[in-house]
C-alpha cells in the first residue's frame, strides 16, 4: 500500500511533468542547434552536455539514459524529477552565385534571420518493485530534432524558409537481470511540425510516429561499465504539404529520423574514483530515413567526456564529439545546370556540415536539499561547405543550458553501482 505522502507526491510529479510537457508544445521557431545531421544526441542533457553527450555505459543524468541506452536506468534510485532547457544561437549564412528561374531565385549573399531558441528535456524516474524483482521506470519530453533557416527578408531567395520541429514523449523502463547485466527497452512517440524549404510552395503540417528503442548495460568491474543501444528508424508522412502551383492539390512529403547504433565504455578506476573517462561511438544510418537518404550519407560520430568530482559536491565535466560532415555531394550531378543549382539550393538548407564541437560543464549536488544543479555549455566553430559550385554554406552554433534535478524520498534503496 502507498502511503498518503506518497500518492501525493507521485501526484504532483504528474502534474508538474504535464505542465512543463504542454508549455514546451507551445508553438516555437526552431533552428540549428547542435545535431548530427538533423538527429539530436545527449548533448543537450543537463550532465550529459557538458561531457560531449557521452551517456551509452554510464550516463550522469537518467534524461539520457531515457534517449540512448535505457537499461542505464537502473543506475538510478529513489524517485526523481528533471527540467532542463538549452538555449541555442547559431549563424548561418548562404551564398547564391547562380540563378533559379523555376523557383524565382537570383544570386544572393545572406544571413539566417531564424533566431534562437529554449529547446526542453523534461522527465521523471521512479525505482519501483513488481513481484520481487526491481524495476526503473522513466518518463521524459525530449526534443529530438530541431532546425530552421529563413531568408524571407530576401526577395532574391525565393521565399526560402524552412523549419522541422520533433518532440517525443518516451516512456522506458530497464531491469537488472543478473549482478552484472542489465536490460531496458523504450517506446518514442513523436510528433514532427514541418514547414518549407518555399513558403510560397508549402504549407505548416504535422504528423506523429512511433520508434523503439533497446539497451543493454554490462559491469565488467567495479570501475567499468559497458553499455549499447539500437534504436529504431522513424519516419513521419505530412499530408499535403508541397503545393506545387495554387489551386492544384497538395502532396505529402516524407520525412523521418534514422535508425542508429551506439556503444560506450566508462571507466573510473582513475584518481581513487574521482575521474570518469567516457567514449561513445554512434552510426546513424541515414539511408532508411526518408527525404534524407536523399540528402545525407551514413555517419560515424566519436563522443568523448570526462568528469571530475573536486569534492563530495562539485564535479567538473568536459567533451568533445567528431562526427563525419554527412552532406551527400553526389546529388545533384545528372540533371540539366538548372536542376542540379536547384537541388544543391535545397539541400543546402538543411547543411548541418559541422564535424567538431566542444563542450563542458558543471555539477552542483544539493545545491538546497534534495535538489540538484548542472550548467553546460557547447559550440561548433564556424566552417563552410561547397554545395556544388553555385552555392556555399557557413554555419556555426553555439549553446548554453542548465537542468535542475529534485530527488524525493526514497521508496525502496538500492547500492549505486
Amino acid at each position: 500500500m502507498f502511503s498518503e505522502e506518497w500518492d501525493c507526491q507521485m501526484r504532483l510529479l504528474a502534474f508538474l511533468f504535464l505542465l512543463v510537457s504542454a508549455i514546451a508544445f507551445l508553438p516555437a521557431q526552431v533552428t540549428f542547434a547542435q545535431p548530427y545531421g538533423v538527429s539530436g544526441g545527449n548533448n543537450l542533457m543537463p550532465a550529459s552536455g557538458g561531457m560531449g553527450g557521452t551517456s551509452v555505459a554510464r550516463p550522469q543524468d537518467f534524461l539520457s539514459a531515457i534517449n540512448f541506452n535505457p537499461a542505464a536506468l537502473t543506475q538510478y534510485e529513489g524517485t526523481q524529477f528533471t527540467l532542463a532547457g538549452t538555449w541555442a544561437e547559431p549563424t548561418f549564412n548562404l551564398d547564391q552565385k547562380a540563378a533559379i528561374p523555376s523557383i524565382g531565385v537570383t544570386p544572393f549573399n545572406a544571413k539566417s534571420s531564424t533566431p534562437g531558441i529554449l529547446a526542453p528535456n523534461i522527465g521523471v524516474f521512479q525505482q519501483a518493485e513488481v513481484n520481487g524483482r526491481d524495476m526503473h521506470v522513466g518518463l521524459a519530453l525530449i526534443s529530438a530534432s530541431g532546425l530552421g533557416t529563413n531568408f524571407l527578408h530576401m526577395p532574391e531567395s525565393g521565399s526560402a524558409s524552412s523549419y522541422l520541429l520533433v518532440l517525443e514523449v518516451a516512456p522506458s523502463v530497464g531491469f537488472q537481470l543478473t549482478d552484472n547485466l542489465a536490460l531496458g527497452a523504450g517506446v518514442f512517440l513523436g510528433t514532427a511540425f514541418l514547414e518549407g524549404p518555399y513558403v510560397a510552395r508549402s504549407a505548416m503540417t504535422n504528423d506523429y510516429a512511433l520508434r523503439a528503442n533497446i539497451g543493454i548495460d554490462y559491469d565488467v568491474s567495479e570501475e567499468t561499465n559497458l553499455g549499447f543501444f539500437w534504436k529504431t528508424r522513424q519516419n513521419f508522412t505530412f499530408h499535403n504539404q508541397e503545393v506545387l502551383a495554387p489551386g492544384t492539390a497538395g502532396n505529402d512529403v516524407h520525412l523521418g529520423l534514422p535508425e542508429q547504433f551506439g556503444i560506450g565504455v566508462a571507466n573510473s578506476s582513475l584518481v581513487d574514483g574521482r575521474l570518469l573517462l567516457a567514449a561513445d561511438v554512434l552510426y546513424l544510418m541515414w539511408d532508411t530515413a526518408d527525404f534524407w537518404k536523399n540528402q545525407y550519407r551514413n555517419q560515424w560520430i566519436l563522443q568523448l567526456g570526462m568528469q571530475y568530482e573536486l569534492n563530495e559536491r562539485i564535479k567538473i565535466r568536459a567533451g568533445y564529439d567528431f562526427a563525419e560532415n554527412p552532406i551527400d555531394d553526389n546529388i545533384g550531378t545528372s540533371g540539366t545546370a538548372a536542376q542540379d543549382n536547384l537541388l544543391k539550393y535545397t539541400q543546402a538548407q538543411f547543411g548541418v556540415i559541422n564535424e567538431n564541437r566542444f563542450t563542458f560543464g558543471v555539477g552542483a549536488v544539493d545545491v538546497m536539499p534534495g535538489l540538484d544543479f548542472d550548467f553546460f555549455a557547447g559550440g561548433m566553430p564556424r566552417v563552410s561547405h561547397n554545395f556544388g559550385s553555385n552555392t556555399t554554406v557557413n554555419l556555426e552554433s553555439y549553446w548554453i543550458g542548465a537542468g535542475l534535478t529534485w530527488r524525493f524520498s526514497d521508496m525502496y534503496i538500492v547500492e549505486r553501482r
